[in-house]
């Protein structure tokens, strides 16, 4: 089996930047090699200071896979999905790639982004710099846990990475990122009690709210085709919060091994399944971005890196 890369399933880190660039120039051979080198520069700084947790993921924009790329292409690689609903909206602007750089400390980070950004600096525009951070224990800026359903262990790897059924792409991964804007003057005034209706979990220990109905986020935003009999999740998300004095929100992970779930999941959020059951917390919280990748193996990235 392919390897894939390490960042897909690394356990959450204290720390993360996600660099978003569009191609600037026609020399797609240069772009492969020197995406084959960013890996090479996230081994050497998790070499060098392996007690940072360091990992990275390299996604390529669905638009630009076969561009950079000729030949084969993932089977279910498509276009951010598009949706609309009164107010509530999930734009589509993918960028031709996606660097994911995340390590338990902060300067590492940095130091590793700037590598990055000056290896790449001749081929691209930088689209969009987003620092991101674990707020307390893993909650969302709401003050809500955001990811305690992710698949665990070997779960993990059948959820995240494609296997015999793309035989071309195993060790891949589909992913899918929104950055949503919180409002949180009008979140923090509401009461606890609405939250938790809102949220469908209790905000101290997570638990089922009995608020909890058929808008409430964590039963709108868990609905996916994919999900099996024992409920267990069919996305693994790698989310963390982001915030300056003027912004607060979420920068949305998702890593798969198809890319319906997703898509299931955003159409409960906006649509639901019947006329206003969408997500509640859409009425507090923007979609700013949306964007469809794909995170090849490392022996993808690396073997057409030389050719």
């Amino acid at each position: 089996m392919s390897q894939p890369q390490k960042g897909i399933c690394a356990e959450p880190n204290l720390h993360a930047q996600f660099l978003q660039y569009n191609i600037i120039d026609e020399d797609e051979q240069a772009v492969r090699a020197k995406l084959a080198r960013v890996l090479d520069i996230f081994d050497n700084f998790d070499n060098e200071h392996y007690e940072a947790m360091v990992s990275g993921v390299v996604c390529i924009g669905s638009d630009y896979f076969s561009e950079l790329y000729p030949g084969l292409r993932p089977l279910e690689l498509s276009p951010f999905p598009d949706m609309q609903c009164d107010d509530r909206v999930a734009p589509s602007n993918t960028s031709d790639l996606l660097i994911q750089i995340r390590a338990d400390r902060l300067d590492i980070v940095h130091a590793i982004s700037m590598q990055v950004h000056d290896l790449l600096r001749l081929h691209v525009e930088l689209v969009e710099d987003i620092k991101c951070f674990r707020y307390l224990d893993g909650r969302d800026l709401t003050g809500f846990i955001d990811a305690d359903d992710n698949p665990r262990g070997v779960d993990k790897k059948s959820i995240a990475l494609i296997g015999d059924e793309d035989p071309d792409f195993i060790g891949g991964s589909y992913v899918h990122t929104q950055r949503y804007l919180h409002d949180m003057q009008r979140w923090q005034l509401l009461s606890e009690r609405h939250q938790e209706k809102i949220m469908g979990r209790t905000r101290e220990h997570h638990l089922v709210s009995e608020e909890a109905n058929a808008n409430s986020h964590y039963i709108r935003s868990r609905v996916t085709d994919l999900s099996d009999i024992n409920g267990k999740q069919c996305l693994l998300r790698q989310s963390m919060p982001y915030a300056n004095m003027r912004e607060q929100g979420l920068f949305f992970v998702s890593h798969c091994h198809s890319s319906q779930p997703f898509k299931t999941m955003l159409h409960s959020m906006i649509f639901g399944t019947q006329a206003d059951e969408y997500d509640a917390f859409l009425d507090y919280t923007n979609a700013l971005t949306g964007g469809a990748y794909f995170a090849p193996s490392l022996d993808f990235i690396k073997l057409r890196g030389q050719s």
